[in-house]
């Protein structure tokens, strides 16, 4: 019986060489950004009115999500940190955390992070 899920998959290019942190007191973890890109037609087509030659007035628009990317798992993070780089084409597997922390201005932030690898099928870079 399954309760809920929590999963996401990101298939896009990583716009920043991966950085290791370590908080005192906690494993590391590996953190990159990813950008997905999502492409849509807008306008009007036009058809002849004897319906022989369809020609289309349309635009192509274009939206670029970036997503933070978060690796725990001791194999997949090491392996994150040394190959992944920026530019390359990879796809993420892992689910969505939602927290909150305070910035260096005491204020408080909400931070969406996807969380690579927690499930076992989690693939690495293409």
């Amino acid at each position: 019986l399954v309760s809920a899920i929590n999963r996401v998959q990101l298939l896009g290019r990583v716009g920043q060489d991966p950085i290791m942190r370590q908080v005192e007191g906690k494993n590391p973890v590996t953190i990159f950004s990813l950008a997905t890109n999502e492409m849509w037609r807008t306008g009007d087509s036009e058809v002849s009115q004897g319906g022989e030659s369809a020609r289309a007035l349309c635009d192509i628009s274009q939206k670029t999500t970036w997503h933070r990317i978060s690796v725990f798992r001791p194999g997949l993070r090491d392996v994150t940190y040394q190959y992944v780089r920026k530019g390359a084409r990879i796809f993420v597997e892992g689910k969505i955390d939602y927290g909150e922390y305070t910035d260096k201005n005491n204020v408080r932030r909400q931070a969406t992070t996807i969380i690579a690898g927690k499930e076992q099928n989690t693939k690495v870079p293409l």
